[in-house]
Parts: structure tokens; C-alpha cells; sequence
């Protein structure tokens, strides 16, 4: 377990490091900061002072160490945008992101395996079928169109919903939420509907293909033989084998709701991560590009690293593949 969980640490620490050489490059030839921040109007003198101070005078790899360095102390300069510390702005917008991200995953999950277990025994019924129709439409249709549609029904027509904004938060040190309050609720339904819809559609399909594949399986009809009652079988066994596979791809796509909330914050203008980071490439404010692509490199490799881990202590198989050498 010890030789697995350094194995692990060792490869997120090289894919942070090739995530953080990507972000670097981006202050390389992705404009010229010195511009940004002196204007058009600057001299030569003015520009190679503001070099000089900047360290970006020095060389290529001097100047990624004290990139990798500060990084790691989750620091990134300033905004070229709006002048304050990208860490601040982060911080302030991240508490949004998460919770979005969070309440779209337990609504997926809610919602998505159930649909997928009834789906799978009660196969060729019409509400299977239903499920299975609208899970093929939530995987095609953009979300960005399913934002726009729920806007459309439950906001403007029925004035169910707000459209935009978190609503009401409440301030706990530097943290915000909004599911403290029922406006934050309110106008959280929306935004985590459309986030969580291709999701839980994806789960649907995961877990009814899972548990087919499960109830065609020898130990089941070992398990029906000893005289198991159908309850029993279904989910005391089946269901169990079939969530293995289902956590792990659970794990990465709460990483994917969070790096891919972009389009649903704009569409509902949610203060998150996402839309921060829409804002930041249409005024190509390098900075706050760079942390956020390690922000999200950082979040994807946690949420592998404890998959992995989950997924090595509930599999006995791995356990046995690895105490026996293979």
C-alpha cells in the first residue's frame, strides 16, 4: 500500500510540474505582460526597467524555478485585468465553483443511479424506455442549450427560478455559501440542474450497462440457487459489484464539474471559477489563466489520487495482484 500510494504522489507531482511548464509558456507567447501593464505608450527604458524588476530578463529556466516555486505557495502576481492578487481572486470565486460543482454531483448521483439500477431490471419496460430516451437526449443536447431552455421554461415563462446570480450568501471567515440561505437555494436550482444533467445521464447509462453485465455473471446464479430472495440478489450483491466501476468514473467527473462549469456560469453569469476564467481569456489576462489551469491540473490529480485509493481498498482483485507480485 505505502509503495502504491508513493507511486501515485510521484506521477501527480510530474503531471503538476508538465501542467505548471504548460502555464509558463502561456506568459511566454501569449502577449508580453510588461505591454500589459506599461500600455503602448511606454519607452524602451520603461519596458527593460519593468524587465529587469520583473526577472524576465533572466533565463528560460531560471524564470520557470521561481514560477514552479511561488506556484507552489499558490502564488501568481497580479490580475492584469484588475490589479489585485490572482490567489485573492481565486479564493474569492472558488467557493462558488465548489458548490455548483457539488450539489450538480450529489443530484447526478441521486437521481442517476437509481434510474440506472431500474433500468437495467426492468429492462424493455416503458418507463426503461423513457429513461433510456432522456438519457440519450442529456447526452446530446450542449448545455449550454439546456441552460438556455431552463432559463426559457422555469425562469421567464413560469417565474419559478432567478436566471442569474447566487443569490444570498453567507460569509464564514474568507469562505462563502450560499446553501446557508434560501435564495442561495433557490438560485443555485437552475445553474446545478444543467450542470448535472449530462452527468446524471452518463451515470444512468454506466450503472444499467454495469448491472446487466453483473446479473449475467456466475455468482449470481449461485446466489439465486442457494435461494436468495430476488431483493437480496439485486442488491446485495449485484448492486454492490456494480458501483466499483461507477465510483471511479464518479471521482473523475466531480473533477470534470468543476474545470467544465464554464459554460453553465456564463449562461446563468454564476460568480464562479469558470466564468472568472472566460473573462480572463477575452482580456488575456495571463495570470489569472495560469493559476486556474493548475487549479483545476491540481484538483483532477487529488480527485485521481483518492479514486485510486478508494478503489484499492473496496477491489479485493488489486490487493491480491499485488501481494502476490503481479
Amino acid at each position: 500500500m505505502f509503495a502504491f500510494i508513493v507511486r501515485r504522489l510521484a506521477q501527480a507531482a510530474l503531471v503538476m510540474v508538465t501542467v505548471a511548464l504548460i502555464s509558463f509558456m502561456l506568459f511566454q507567447y501569449v502577449g508580453d505582460p510588461v505591454v500589459f501593464l506599461l500600455g503602448q505608450d511606454a519607452t524602451q527604458e520603461q519596458i527593460k526597467e519593468l524587465r529587469q524588476a520583473l526577472g524576465l530578463d533572466q533565463p528560460f529556466i531560471v524564470q520557470f524555478w521561481h514560477f514552479l516555486s511561488n506556484a507552489a505557495q499558490g502564488e501568481f502576481g497580479f490580475s492584469l485585468r484588475q490589479g489585485t492578487q490572482v490567489s485573492a481572486l481565486i479564493a474569492e470565486r472558488f467557493p462558488a465553483t465548489l458548490e455548483l460543482a457539488l450539489v450538480a454531483g450529489f443530484l447526478a448521483l441521486a437521481v442517476g443511479i437509481p434510474m440506472g439500477v431500474y433500468a437495467a431490471l426492468k429492462r424493455g419496460s416503458f418507463l426503461s424506455q423513457v429513461f433510456m430516451t432522456l438519457s440519450l437526449l442529456g447526452v446530446s443536447l450542449p448545455t449550454f442549450l439546456i441552460g438556455i431552455l431552463l432559463i426559457l421554461v422555469f425562469a421567464v415563462t413560469l417565474g419559478w427560478f432567478p436566471s442569474f446570480g447566487r443569490g444570498e450568501v453567507v460569509k464564514i471567515g474568507w469562505w462563502t455559501s450560499g446553501l446557508l440561505t434560501a435564495k442561495g437555494w433557490h438560485h443555485i436550482v437552475l445553474p446545478a440542474v444543467t450542470l448535472a444533467i449530462f452527468q446524471l445521464t452518463l451515470i444512468m447509462r454506466l450503472v444499467r450497462a454495469e448491472m446487466l453485465e453483473v446479473l449475467r455473471t456466475d455468482y449470481i446464479k449461485f446466489a439465486r440457487a442457494r435461494g436468495l430472495t430476488t431483493r437480496a440478489v439485486h442488491f446485495g450483491h449485484a448492486l454492490k459489484n456494480t458501483l466499483v466501476p461507477v465510483m471511479t468514473i464518479t471521482g473523475l467527473q466531480l473533477g470534470g464539474l468543476i474545470a467544465f462549469a464554464i459554460i453553465t456560469e456564463t449562461v446563468f453569469q454564476w460568480p464562479g471559477m469558470g466564468l472568472l476564467f472566460i473573462q480572463a481569456v477575452t482580456f488575456a489576462d495571463i495570470p489569472v489563466m495560469a493559476a486556474y489551469l493548475c487549479l483545476i491540473a491540481l484538483i483532477f490529480v487529488v480527485i485521481n489520487l483518492i479514486v485510486d485509493l478508494l478503489y484499492f481498498a473496496v477491489d479485493p482483485r488489486l490487493r491480491a495482484g499485488k501481494s502476490s507480485g503481479h
